[in-house]
Parts: C-alpha cells; sequence; structure tokens
C-alpha cells in the first residue's frame, strides 16, 4: 500500500508505451517458449537480468526519476526480486540504492542484490515487516520510498512484459502471477485495448487481491508457500483500482499444485522457476484459450528447495496428447522463406517466388 499522503494518479497505456521507450537501451527483449505438453506458451522472464521481470519497473522508475531531476537515494523493501532489479538498475545508472528485507528471504535473492552493491538491511519475517521498516528509514533520512508493485512508474515497467508478448504473439490471453499486483496491472494495461483478456494467478490462502477485488478488505496473514514472491498480506491500492477496472478473472491454485508445476517445468521444459515463477502455468490449465501465455515471472530458487522438490514430488504422467499442428512464432523481418520440399537449392534465387505451400510461414496454431 502507498505511504505517501497523496494518491499518485493512476497509470495509462501511455505510459507503459514511454516505460518501454526508456528501457530499450537497458534490457532486451526475454523469449518466447512453446510448452507443447501444457499448450501453453510461456514468457521467460526467469532469463531477464537478475532472473525476475522486477528489473523492468525498478529500472524505469529510476530513469522516470531521473528525468524529473530526483536524485535522492532509493530504498525499497522486497522478498528478494524487486531488491535484486533495484540493485542492479542502481549499479547501471550510478544512483544510490537501499533494500529492506525480510529474514526469511531466500540465500541466493540476498545474495544479488549485495552483488550489485546496494546496502541490504534484514529485518522482519514478512515482505510487509520490511515495508513497514521501509518507511520508517525513508522518513527519517529523506529517502525516496519505492514501492515494489504500488507506483505507477513500476507498474508502467512492469507492464513492457505484455507489450513484448503482444508483438510476438498476438495471444487470446496472458496469465500473470499476483502478489502487489503491479505486474498484472502493467499487463493489462498493455494488452486490453488489443482485446486481450488477462487472468491473474493467486495461491490457496495467498490470495489478498482476489479477496480485495470482491470486496473482502480483512487483513489475513498469508500462509506458507513456495511462491514466496507473491506472499502479500496487503496488495496495493493503485494496482486494486487498475485491476477492478481491467482484470477479466482471478484463478486460485493449490500449493500441490504448484509444486508439481515447477517441477514440471525443470523436467519437461527444462526451465528454472521459482514458486511464483511456476504459478501463471499451473493456473493457466484451467484457463480456456486458443493461445494462451503465461508469464514465468522468476527464475531465482534456491538450490537446496529445487533438488527437495526433485526428490519429493513426482509428477503425474500426461495424458495422451492431440493431434494438434506445429505452432511457431513469425520470422525476425528479413528471414528468407524455406524453400518446398523437393525443390533444388540451385533454383533458388534473391526474389524467389514462395510456393503456393509456403506462401506464409506462420501455420495454423493449436485448437
Amino acid at each position: 500500500m502507498n505511504t505517501d499522503a497523496t494518491t499518485p494518479r493512476a497509470p495509462t497505456a501511455s505510459d507503459v508505451l514511454a516505460a518501454q521507450a526508456r528501457l530499450r537501451r537497458h534490457l532486451g527483449p526475454t523469449p518466447l517458449h512453446y510448452a507443447e505438453r501444457s499448450g501453453c506458451w510461456l514468457k521467460l522472464e526467469n532469463l531477464q537480468r537478475t532472473g525476475s521481470y522486477k528489473v523492468r519497473g525498478a529500472m524505469n522508475a529510476l530513469l522516470a526519476a531521473r528525468e524529473r531531476g530526483d536524485l535522492r537515494p532509493t530504498i525499497a523493501a522486497s522478498a528478494g526480486n524487486h531488491a535484486q532489479g533495484l540493485a542492479w538498475a542502481a549499479y547501471r545508472l550510478g544512483m544510490q540504492a537501499i533494500t529492506v528485507m525480510p529474514k526469511t528471504a531466500p540465500a541466493t535473492k540476498i545474495a544479488g542484490v549485495a552483488h550489485w552493491g546496494a546496502t541490504v538491511r534484514l529485518h522482519g519475517d514478512s515482505y510487509d515487516e520490511a515495508r513497514a521498516f521501509a518507511a520508517e528509514l525513508a522518513a527519517q533520512h529523506g529517502y525516496r520510498l519505492l514501492s515494489a508493485f504500488d507506483d505507477p512508474d513500476v507498474i508502467a515497467g512492469q507492464g513492457t512484459v505484455g507489450l513484448e508478448i503482444a508483438s510476438a504473439l498476438s495471444p487470446d490471453a496472458v496469465i500473470v502471477p499476483i502478489g502487489g499486483g503491479g505486474l498484472a496491472a502493467g499487463v493489462a494495461l498493455a494488452l486490453k485495448t488489443q482485446g486481450v483478456r488477462v487472468i491473474g494467478a493467486q495461491v490457496e490462502g495467498v490470495d489478498a487481491m482476489a479477496r480485495a477485488l470482491r470486496g473482502d478488505d480483512r487483513i489475513i496473514e498469508p500462509v506458507a508457500t513456495l511462491a514466496d514472491g507473491v506472499k502479500v498480506k496487503i496488495p496495493g491500492a493503485l494496482t486494486r483500482r487498475v485491476l477492478a477496472e481491467l482484470l477479466d478473472d482471478v484463478v486460485i491454485v493449490r500449493e500441490a499444485e504448484l509444486r508439481e508445476t515447477l517441477v514440471r517445468l525443470a523436467l519437461e521444459e527444462h526451465l528454472i522457476a521459482e514458486g511464483a515463477g511456476a504459478l501463471a502455468l499451473a493456473a493457466g490449465k484451467r484457463v480456456a484459450a486458443k493461445r494462451k501465455c503465461a508469464v514465468v515471472s522468476g527464475g531465482n530458487l534456491d538450490a537446496a528447495v529445487l533438488a527437495g522438490l526433485l526428490q519429493d514430488v513426482r509428477p503425474r504422467p500426461p495424458r495422451k496428447p492431440r493431434q494438434r499442428r506445429q505452432e511457431r512464432l513469425m520470422p525476425p523481418a528479413g528471414t528468407p522463406l524455406p524453400l518446398p520440399a523437393g525443390l533444388p537449392s540451385s533454383l533458388s534465387h534473391p526474389h524467389p517466388t514462395p510456393h503456393k505451400a509456403h506462401a506464409t510461414f506462420k501455420e495454423e496454431l493449436p485448437a
């Protein structure tokens, strides 16, 4: 929840486009991967700088502040990924950053923050306790307090994930994990004008945003979960306003489903995702869409946790796959089209006339 006395303005789709222009020099697009067994595209933000999409919002917030002439040290509370994103962005821009992380934060995320030279303060046993302490330090020392999700610049930066998905895939539905709601709000701003359904994913017992959107404002302590990145007790006020208007639905996932999906990603797709990173794909199994995409939001998983999951979780064997046609992305501009089968390569010339069977590269999508 934003701690400022005045509520900041809600970001718009134009803010997301402005963020994309700012970030282009610093962050390249992450790849898309088609998980054939799940029938779902995956947006691989686990391959992002610092291993999470959070670096987008942090970098955009620092760049926007610099444009406004605000060069104060920035402080943020985070379970890990926002802190790492802020640390890397501050390192690249030569700015000062302080991060407050709960004592329960994964060791790999704490080490990642320290690696980029940010000051690390460990406080409390949850994100909400760390956030309260960060707000105290900001008030005492005049730091700029940067929310992990409830900030217009952060939301706009996260929305660039949606722009990249739309430019490469033209999806029917995008599934996004929700903690405080920054990623979901940004993606919704980027995609709703294009008619794409945006669906949130939360864990059973860690569903503060889903309850808030139903009008339930009770503050309930989240249960223990593998998805520590979305373990938020109080969702963002700004993100709630955006999602109340733009979000299509929220799917609640059981912890056992989340654990199995994380193991499936590792064994079947050869992808390492943290708990929150596997959440959207776990929810995507209940989403009916011709072309759907789940955001793998991060991959900062402790090796000991992954080893334990691989030893303990035995995924159920997949059902016999339906007959489906191969799905591909459009090739980059300037890529030559493949020659028809059986056509001698000697017949190729600088401007070949496409064979009828190869008049287009994009094939039919799976049902």
